[in-house]
C-alpha cells in the first residue's frame, strides 16, 4: 500500500464525518478496514471517490468479478467525453458500476428476497448523493443515512420492478409519507421491497394455478383475484339482477364467475384488449336500483346490451373499488397505447405490458405498508398517470419511439457508449413471470432500459416537462381560485392556462 493511500484511508476512518458509518453501519466500517489492510489497497481505492462510493463500488467489483481498476478501464472506453468530465467522473462512474452490477444481480433468482442486494440497492442510493470525496461531509453524522427524491429517481428504476421513470416521484412520496418524512429511510424501502417479492410469488402462483384454464388464451396472464367462498364476494350487477362472485383480472381481459352451490359458474369475459370503446368509471349502487353506496365499477362496451357493474362491498369506504378501478383501467390503457402507436412487434407488446405489470406488483406491494392516509393508486400506474398528466400523450410517444429502439438494439450490436439498464419484460422473465405468446430474448445487460450512465432520457425529460405543465395548471388554478370573480370568465382563464400548457405536446 503506497504511503499516500494509507494516509488517505486513515484519516477517513479519524474523520468525523464518518461517525454514522463507524457507529451504525458496520458493514462500511468492515469494508473500509479491510481495503486499509489489504496489499493492494491502491486499486481498490479512487481518492476522487467519497468513501461510502469506494466501498459501493467495491461490492459492485466483487458481484461482476473484475476488479475496480478493469471497471475504470472499461468506464474509460465505453463513456463519451462529456461522461467522464472530471466534474462529473465520480458520480458517473458510480452509476456505471451500480447499473452494471444491477443488470447482473436481478438475473439471480430470488435477488429480492435477498438483504444484501436490498441493502446494496439502498446504499447505492446513499453514494449518489455523496459521490465525491469533497462531498462526503454532506452526510449526517447524527441518523441512519436516508436517501432524497433524486437519487431514488436515478437508481431505483436500474430496476425495472422497484420503480418506473414515470411514477417514480409520486412512489418516492408514498413511500416517505409511512415515515412522515421527506426522505426515504432504509426500513421502510426494505418493507417495500418485501412486499415486492409476495406481490410477486402470489402473481406466479395464480397465473400457474388452473383457474380459467379453459377459457384463458395463450400466454394469458392472472394479474388479480377477489371474491371466494371464504371472503367477501363481489357482487355483478347486471340490470335489476345481482350475482355474488368471483372477479379475476388478466393482461388482457376481466372474467366474473358466479357463485354456485359447490363452485364457480362458467366464466363471463369482458375485454380490456379489443377496440370495443370500452366505458370504465366509478359507479353507485343500492337496493332496488338506488344510488346509495359508491363501492362499484361500471363496465360499458359495444358487445354488451347494458352496462355491467361490480359492486366490492366493505364496512366503510372504497379503497377496494378504488384500487380495482385503477389495476383494471392501466390493463386498458396499455392495450390503448398499443393500438394507438400501431406496436405491432411481439417484443415490443410485450415490453409494454410488462410495464403495466410492474406497476400493478408496485401497487400490491405498496399495500404491504398499511399506509393511513388514502393512496392515490392511479398515480402510481403509468399508464393511469399519462391519461392524467398534461402531456401525457407526449409521454406515451416518447415511450413508443423508446421502445422500438429496443427492438432494434436487440437485434443490432450494442452502440457504443450506450449504458442502459435492464428493461420491463426482461425483469418479469427474471422473476418468473414471463407475459406474452413470445419467448423471453436474449440481451445485453447495459442495452436496454430506461435509465442511462451521466444523462436524462428523452421519456426522463418528457415526464420532467409533463410535471412543470401540470404544475402551472395547479398554480393557475390556485390564483384564479384566490381571485373573486364572478359569472364565468374563472373558468375561462383557467382553460386559457391549460390550453397554453398543452399546447406544446
Amino acid at each position: 500500500m503506497s504511503s499516500r493511500t494509507r494516509d488517505v484511508l486513515e484519516g477517513l476512518v479519524k474523520d468525523s464525518s464518518l461517525k454514522w458509518l463507524l457507529g451504525k453501519q458496520s458493514s462500511f466500517d468492515e469494508e473500509i478496514e479491510e481495503i486499509e489492510k489489504s496489499p493492494s489497497a491502491g486499486a481498490h481505492w479512487i481518492p476522487e471517490l467519497s468513501p461510502v462510493a469506494n466501498v459501493v463500488i467495491r461490492r459492485c467489483s466483487k458481484i461482476l468479478g473484475v476488479s475496480v481498476s478493469e471497471l475504470q478501464d472499461s468506464f474509460n472506453q465505453e463513456a463519451s467525453e462529456s461522461v467522464k468530465q472530471p466534474s462529473m467522473f465520480p458520480r458517473n462512474f458510480l452509476e456505471y458500476c451500480c447499473f452494471r452490477a444491477l443488470a447482473l444481480s436481478v438475473g439471480v433468482t430470488g435477488h429480492l428476497s435477498d438483504k444484501n442486494f436490498r441493502r446494496l440497492t439502498f446504499d447505492m442510493m446513499v453514494a449518489w448523493e455523496v459521490p465525491s470525496a469533497a462531498s462526503q461531509s454532506l452526510l449526517s453524522v447524527d441518523e441512519d443515512p436516508t436517501v432524497g427524491l433524486e437519487a431514488f429517481s436515478r437508481i431505483a428504476p436500474a430496476v425495472p420492478v422497484i420503480a418506473d421513470v414515470i411514477i417514480c416521484e409520486n412512489l418516492f412520496g408514498m413511500l416517505t409519507s409511512a415515515s412522515n418524512s421527506v426522505r426515504l429511510q432504509f426500513y421502510v424501502y426494505d418493507k417495500y421491497l418485501y412486499g415486492l417479492e409476495r406481490a410477486i410469488k402470489k402473481m406466479k402462483s395464480q397465473s400457474e394455478s388452473s383457474l380459467l384454464s379453459g377459457v384463458r388464451s395463450k400466454g394469458e396472464k392472472i394479474l388479480e383475484i377477489d371474491g371466494t367462498v371464504t371472503t367477501q364476494p363481489v357482487l355483478e350487477h347486471i340490470g335489476i339482477s345481482t350475482w355474488p362472485g368471483r372477479l379475476i383480472l388478466t393482461d388482457h381481459s376481466l372474467y366474473f364467475e358466479a357463485i354456485k352451490v359447490v363452485s364457480f359458474d362458467t366464466p363471463k369475459r369482458y375485454s380490456l384488449s379489443e377496440d370495443l370503446k370500452q366505458v370504465i368509471k366509478p359507479e353507485l349502487t343500492g337496493p332496488w336500483g338506488t344510488r346509495l353506496f359508491d363501492k362499484a365499477v361500471s363496465y360499458k362496451s359495444i358487445s354488451l346490451p347494458e352496462p355491467v357493474v361490480m359492486e366490492f362491498p366493505e364496512l366503510k369506504g372504497h379503497t377496494r373499488r378504488d384500487y380495482w378501478l385503477a389495476i383494471i383501467l392501466e390493463v386498458l390503457y396499455v392495450h390503448r397505447y398499443i393500438k394507438k402507436f400501431k406496436i405491432n412487434t411481439g417484443v415490443a407488446k410485450d415490453e409494454a405490458i410488462s410495464k403495466a405489470v410492474l406497476g400493478i406488483l408496485r401497487v400490491q406491494a405498496i399495500q404491504e405498508l398499511g399506509l393511513t392516509n388514502p393512496v392515490h393508486y392511479e398515480n402510481l400506474l403509468p399508464f393511469n398517470l399519462c391519461d392524467q398528466l398534461p402531456g401525457g400523450d407526449r409521454i406515451l410517444e416518447t415511450l413508443a419511439e423508446m421502445s422500438t429502439s429496443r427492438v432494434l438494439d436487440r437485434t443490432s450490436k450494442a452502440k457504443e457508449g450506450t449504458l442502459h439498464s435492464i428493461s420491463a419484460s426482461d425483469m418479469l422473465s427474471q422473476l418468473g413471470l414471463v407475459f406474452g405468446a413470445t419467448s423471453p430474448k436474449s440481451r445485453s445487460s447495459l442495452v436496454v432500459g430506461e435509465v442511462m450512465v451521466g444523462d436524462v432520457n428523452p421519456l426522463e425529460k418528457a415526464v420532467k416537462q409533463s410535471r412543470k405543465n401540470y404544475e402551472k395548471v395547479v398554480l393557475a388554478q390556485e390564483t384564479v381560485n384566490g381571485v373573486k370573480v364572478d359569472g364565468i370568465d374563472t373558468n375561462v382563464a383557467v382553460m386559457k392556462v391549460k390550453e397554453k400548457n398543452t399546447q406544446h405536446f
